[in-house]
């Protein structure tokens, strides 16, 4: 007799994730890693890797948590499709579309970001809160709002790495953005850091570059507090995982709002947390599919 198992993905900026897990139990079948390059590539691997089930398993469904900007929508004609995008081999692709094509199993996406805030606040650093906004800070800078256990989607997904900010007096190295002079992911994103500090140098041991980089997220956050009011914002991400940033962050949050609608969760020291999940995306990944083979068995 066959065993039920789903399947998530998560598609990074520098590498892409794949675990098969049996849902009842929550344990592990397999799982592996890979750098991203293509989107022809990853089909190619995904569909090779999610094609060798371990033992009798049969594969039922998978989620995928997958970088933007894409088109969320289900009903939509182009579910899945990934839309302009500095990524190489990505724009117009449609990684969603083609592994439910290759494998016969229904496929699920959302953002990446979308996904971890889920897996936050389900069972990380937000478990028990009616809403978190979880920030990646890493190759780009991506948001997320989960309510209730689902994501924030509209006509499209929310993509507030790319809010304008304030620049800094005195900064004028150039936004890595090629989309944008001054948002956040060209001004404190990885690329943006490693431009700042040059060879040699970490951002951990540069305090005037860690004041910076945290001001401009600090901005950021006050932002999604003036227009999303989550209860906490959760932070991953490379950067936020190489330097003390997060303590920094909420007190440029609360400087930045300047006494206006900071309320009683903006100005908790626990309103900004690093992440509980090592992988979040990937585990927000794992309950989509969970979700989706559900879904599959009442129809």
């Amino acid at each position: 007799m066959s065993i039920e198992l789903v399947a998530g993905i998560e598609t990074g900026g520098t590498k892409i994730l794949a675990r098969i897990v049996e849902p009842e139990s929550g344990k592990t079948m397999a799982e592996s890693r890979w750098p991203t390059g293509t989107a022809d590539q990853a089909a190619q691997e995904l569909s090779i890797f999610l094609s060798e089930m371990p033992g009798e398993g049969r594969l039922a469904a998978i989620g995928l948590a997958a970088f933007g900007p894409l088109i969320v929508d289900p009903d939509s004609l182009d579910y899945g499709r990934t839309l302009a995008t500095p990524k190489p081999g990505w724009a117009g692709s449609n990684l969603r579309a083609e592994l439910q094509a290759r494998l016969g199993v229904p496929v699920a996406v959302d953002t990446d970001v979308n996904a971890a805030a889920v897996a936050e606040q389900q069972i990380g650093a937000g478990e028990g809160l009616p809403s978190i906004a979880y920030v990646t800070v890493g190759t780009g800078i991506g948001a997320g709002l989960a309510i209730d256990k689902r994501s924030l989607r509209g006509a499209m997904h929310p993509e507030a790495g790319h809010l304008r900010l304030v620049r800094l007096p005195g900064d004028d190295v150039p936004s890595t953005c090629p989309f944008h002079e001054g948002c956040a992911e060209g001004l404190a994103a990885g690329p943006a850091v490693r431009r700042r500090l040059g060879k040699g140098r970490d951002l951990a041991d540069d305090r005037e570059l860690l004041d910076l980089i945290s001001d401009y997220l600090g901005q950021l956050a006050a932002a999604l507090v003036l227009t999303w009011s989550p209860n906490r914002i959760v932070w991953g991400g490379g950067v936020i995982r190489a330097a003390p940033l997060v303590p920094m962050i909420g007190e440029k949050l609360v400087a930045s709002l300047g006494g206006y609608g900071v309320g009683p969760c903006a100005s908790r020291p626990d309103f900004c947390v690093p992440a509980a999940l090592e992988n979040a995306g990937l585990e927000g990944a794992l309950l989509m599919a969970r979700n989706l083979a559900t879904q599959a068995k009442r129809a």
